[in-house]
């Protein structure tokens, strides 16, 4: 304990001192990563968690609050965890992808990490970053407006995290290190669940389904998280409509609808009523997969709200079901997400950057890869499956690309992502030559002036698989500008950006064989990883990372490395 309390307050006076005495001290948790047997759907078996909760802790903070969490990894594994969402201003130290901005947290080791609030309100969450540790690593990161200021909506009577998540019977790192060395895709899961809970249609399961406990005419906030390793989500609640208020930790323009669609790592803060006739109604959810001939799971999974003049018996009486869109109906999906706005109010004002000094655009796809000598590949026609951004399949370097940065140390990756893809062609062509499957391999980041303004085109290909891809950027969120189905036209789709109320994210989907157009300023010196948040794509290599430089003064440069960084 001890030795809890020194790492803990040395990091409080490594914060003070870099803020000149400014801050508090913040928040303080204490993790300890260890394995814990779980059962579900009839088996038992041992889960990678932190403090022995599935899911993990939840934090609690208010806007611009400082949170410091101890770390102590006493499991078999290297660790890492981030804070999705949280723009860690000039503080990239703590953000937490592995090789990114750290070497992992190696078992017996500890990391205090300092978690930086600034802009953010509403629900973001936390999770593991290493491997496939996430699949049962994670939480909720629940941030509450600043002490006397509110919600820009009624206060709700309740409050309710709901986590999607995906559980496979075998061990997950089994599944991991299986698809890696067969060049295939992995495993589908066996359930999807809701925190935690696989729920009433799943064997071994309906004496635990999650509950929501409701008072005929209250109004209900659901923080709805999407943790789900590999699957874009429809959810919907039997007979009550639902009203997004926000997403990922910024408030949107009131939008009611029967259905959400939830990409991994988006978050959404919806409000429901509590108005019909007193019974029990199943919150449900499942897959929307948009691929051919994609393999995919395609349970459901539930939870029930109850309310609180009845007594909920699932051997008596059967909840009633929402509707749900079909499993790969893209128009659904794509209606409701090209269907968010900021709120864009005085005060939750928004500041759309309107000149680009950086365009950036960029292919995301899967791509097939020779198969290594003497071995046998189970990727299309006997190859080995990978992703990329412009072409280039992103490997991990041995060190950190922020330490190699901030120390300069050479060979570890190199400045050059592109700004277009190699080759232009018809990205969303229903037949593609094979020879434009094939990917680089390479460490190539991008490098932008503090201050910069950045627009990125996203444009999805039909390369072995045309997919919806959520696309997660660490250090800021972004305005969502523009989206639509097949090539992206400089010329024409530009005319129809939205640059009044666009939605401001961390996390966007790319629908299939279309394109989605972001805008930020890059004012956040650091170090900052781009990926797609399917984890077998990061897995295949479709990420790059972007460093911003320093600013003039000293509240635009990066803060110096903590004194506690795990070693490589």
């Amino acid at each position: 304990m001890l030795k809890n309390m020194h790492s803990i307050l040395l990091h409080s006076l490594w914060f003070l001192l870099i803020q000149g005495g400014i801050q508090s001290q913040g928040l303080s948790y204490h993790w300890v990563v260890k394995e814990a047997a779980y059962t579900r759907l009839c088996g038992t078996k041992s889960i990678l968690t932190v403090n022995g909760q599935f899911p993990g802790p939840t934090i609690y903070a208010h806007r611009g609050d400082t949170v410091i969490v101890n770390v102590v990894n006493r499991s078999k594994y290297n660790i890492t965890l981030h804070w999705h969402g949280v723009k860690q201003p000039r503080n990239p130290w703590s953000d937490g992808p592995e090789y990114i901005t750290q070497c992992p947290i190696q078992p017996g080791g500890r990391f205090t990490q300092t978690v930086i609030l600034s802009e953010e309100e509403g629900t973001l969450w936390w999770h593991a970053h290493s491997d496939w540790s996430r699949a049962t690593v994670y939480g909720a990161f629940i941030i509450y407006p600043k002490p006397d200021t509110y919600y820009p909506y009624p206060k709700p009577h309740l409050q309710v995290p709901i986590i999607l998540g995906e559980w496979w019977k075998r061990d997950i790192f089994e599944v991991y290190e299986e698809f890696r060395a067969t060049g295939g895709a992995p495993n589908a899961s066996d359930a999807f669940t809701i925190n935690g809970q696989p729920g009433d249609l799943y064997p071994c399961s309906n004496t635990e389904t999650f509950k929501v406990d409701v008072h005929e005419g209250e109004t209900i906030l659901l923080r709805i998280i999407n943790a789900a390793l590999n699957q874009i989500l429809f959810l919907a609640i039997a007979n009550h409509r639902m009203t997004l208020v926000g997403t990922d930790g910024d408030y949107t323009k009131p939008l009611t609808s029967d259905y959400i669609s939830i990409g991994p790592g988006e978050t959404m803060d919806v409000l429901v009523e509590a108005n019909q006739i007193p019974g029990c109604y199943y919150i449900a959810a499942r897959a929307y997969s948009s691929g051919v001939n994609i393999e995919f799971d395609n349970t459901t999974t539930t939870a029930v709200i109850v309310y609180d003049t009845v007594q909920y018996n699932n051997t008596i009486s059967t909840p009633s079901f929402p509707y749900l869109p079909a499993y790969n109906d893209t128009n659904a999906s794509f209606s409701f997400t090209s269907s968010l706005r900021s709120l864009a109010s005085k005060d939750h004002p928004i500041n759309v950057p309107l000149k680009v000094s950086n365009r950036i655009f960029s292919t995301i796809s899967v791509n097939a890869l020779p198969c290594e000598p003497n071995r046998t590949c189970e990727g299309p026609n006997g190859t080995r499956l990978a992703a990329s951004m412009n072409n280039i399949s992103f490997v991990l370097p041995d060190i950190d690309v922020l330490q190699a940065y901030y120390y300069h140390i050479n060979g570890a990756y190199g400045k050059r992502f592109p700004s277009y893809p190699p080759l232009p062609f018809n990205y969303t062509a229903e037949y593609q030559d094979l020879f434009l499957q094939v990917a680089k391999l390479s460490t190539q980041v991008r490098v932008f002036e503090y201050n910069s303004t950045v627009e990125i085109i996203f444009q999805g290909t039909n390369l072995v698989a045309g997919l919806d891809h959520p696309m997660h950027i660490h250090g800021q969120s972004f305005y969502v500008v523009g989206s639509g189905f097949g090539n992206f036209d400089k010329d024409k789709d530009p005319r129809n950006y939205n640059l009044v109320d666009p939605p401001f994210q961390n996390t966007v989907i790319v629908p299939r064989n279309g394109w989605t157009a972001i805008r930020f300023k890059a004012h956040n010196p650091g170090v900052w990883y781009v990926h797609c948040h399917f984890e077998r794509h990061v897995t295949w290599g479709m990420m790059t990372t972007f460093i911003v430089k320093d600013g003039n003064n000293p509240e635009s440069r990066m803060l110096p490395p903590p004194p506690d960084m795990p070693p490589c």
